[in-house]
Order: C-alpha cells, then sequence, then structure tokens
C-alpha cells in the first residue's frame, strides 16, 4: 500500500490542532491500514477528550464539595467563637446555657466531620464491603445504641416488627441505618414512637423507618439524597441521607422513600436485592 507525503502531512497536522484542543476529524472510509490508523487515532483523540471532560467535572464537583463544607463549618464556628469570647463575662446561668450549646455545636461538628471522612472513603473506591450472614435485630440494636441520646432527650422510642437474617457488611449497613434512624428522630416530635418494620419476598429483603413527622413535599423528594440540599434542620447537615444512600447502593441495594403527609411521617425503605 502506498501512502503519499500529502496524506501523512494532512493527518499530522490533524494531530497537533487535536493536541492544541481543536476539533478535528481524521476518520477515513476506506479500506486498509492507512485507514484504519487514521480511525483508530479518532478513537484515541476522542477518548482523551472525553477524560479530560470527566477530570475537569471532577474538580468542579471538588471544588463546589469545599465550598459547602465550608459555608457548613462557617456557622458553628461563628457561634463557637461569640459564645467564648462572652463566657468569661456572663452570669453564672448563661454560662451553663452558653456551655451546653458548645457542646452541641461541638458534637455536630464532630459527626459532620466524621460522615464527611466517610463519604470520601466511598467516593475514592477504596471500601470494600464485605458481606456476612447477619440478624436485623442485631443491626437494629447497634444503630440505636448510638442514638440512645438523642431519642431520651425528645423521650422517644422505636418499636420494630418483625425480624429477618441479612446478608450484608455488618458495620457499613449499621452506619446507614443509623443515619436514617437519626433522620427519623430529627423529624419526629417529642413523645413520638419511630416505627421499624423488616421482611423479605422474591426479590429483596427489606428495612423501613417509618418517622412521626408531618411528611416530606414530594417536590423534595429528589433532593434528600443530594449533599447539603437538605440542611435546614438545625441538627442536620443535609449529609447523613446521602452516606446511607451510597452506603445501600454499594451493597446492590436501594431506598425507596414514600414522602407521607396528611398526619402520616415519612418512610424510608432500604432493599436488598437478592
Amino acid at each position: 500500500m502506498w501512502i503519499s507525503k500529502s496524506e501523512i502531512t494532512q493527518l499530522s497536522d490533524q494531530i497537533r490542532k487535536a493536541i492544541e484542543g481543536q476539533e478535528v476529524d481524521t476518520r477515513d472510509n476506506r479500506e486498509g491500514a492507512f485507514s484504519i490508523l487514521k480511525n483508530d487515532i479518532y478513537d484515541m483523540i476522542h477518548l482523551e477528550k472525553e477524560q479530560r471532560l470527566v477530570i475537569t467535572q471532577e474538580k468542579e464537583k471538588q471544588a463546589e464539595f469545599l465550598a459547602d463544607i465550608s459555608h457548613q463549618l462557617k456557622t458553628p464556628i461563628t457561634s463557637l467563637m461569640l459564645m467564648t469570647n462572652i463566657l468569661e463575662d456572663a452570669p453564672p446561668e448563661k454560662q451553663t446555657q452558653f456551655l451546653f450549646q458548645m457542646k452541641k455545636e461541638l458534637a455536630h461538628m464532630e459527626w459532620m466531620v466524621s460522615t464527611l471522612l466517610k463519604i470520601a472513603k466511598l467516593d475514592s473506591g477504596v471500601v470494600q464491603f464485605n458481606p456476612t450472614t447477619v440478624s436485623s435485630e442485631e443491626i437494629m440494636e447497634e444503630a440505636l445504641n448510638s442514638l440512645e441520646i438523642l431519642m431520651d432527650i425528645k423521650d422517644q422510642k422505636v418499636e420494630v416488627k418483625n425480624q429477618i437474617t441479612l446478608t450484608c457488611d455488618k458495620k457499613w449497613t449499621i452506619e446507614a441505618i443509623s443515619n436514617l434512624l437519626k433522620n427519623a428522630s430529627e423529624c419526629s416530635k417529642e413523645h413520638s414512637t419511630i416505627f421499624v418494620e423488616c421482611g423479605e419476598n422474591p426479590l429483596y429483603q427489606w428495612i423501613s423507618i417509618a418517622d412521626a413527622g408531618e411528611g416530606i413535599p414530594i417536590e423534595q423528594v429528589s433532593h434528600l439524597f443530594q449533599r447539603f440540599e437538605n440542611s435546614k434542620n438545625e441538627s442536620g447537615y443535609g449529609i447523613g441521607l446521602p452516606l446511607a444512600l451510597a452506603i445501600i447502593t454499594g451493597q446492590n441495594g436501594d431506598i425507596e422513600v414514600m414522602p407521607g403527609g396528611n398526619g402520616n411521617g415519612a418512610t424510608f425503605t432500604i432493599k436488598f436485592f437478592k
């Protein structure tokens, strides 16, 4: 097969333009090895372009994520600095009140940082889920232990109906359910009951958590699992639900939301597909 110098020069010019970021099309519908080479170069150019686009999007998402973190930390830090400045000269009853509020803010910040680190691990792909056989009773017991103080403050209780045996990563599943229970507690009134039900069918095993709140507006459901979107509640930062979803989807599962309303609270159902 004979290839002219002009064809090689033209291909070289196209490659140079592609390196400079210009749009080029090296494809050739003729037969022969040179045409195959030109088509392969076209594929390589566009693959590299797509990879650069993905990297750019990831950098933009990371910058937005860091900006959101900065914004979320700014309010409690400002509050702590203000209370620290006036604590010394405040009357004893105010000092007690300020100290309680400072502990509350610090606990929220500690939870936020811990949750963000877990999200970062999941995002980076370094988490390896290790499924084992475990009872839902054991998972619920450990998940509720971490929320005992929160529920005692609001005089809330949890009623669990049925028990099943799950195949899942115990540690991470407890983390996901803890976040869903925390969300249910925050949405529920004082002296209320959160209902948990477990079951399975031919397609999946499930755990549902129904809060005692006012329900969720239907237009907000699609935003529940977007980071920092659901951060208006003073007790949350909008990252607990996204973390729970990432954990469950990482184990071939999903979370379904029934928004409730008209006197009924919302229900979050974890599904582990078989």
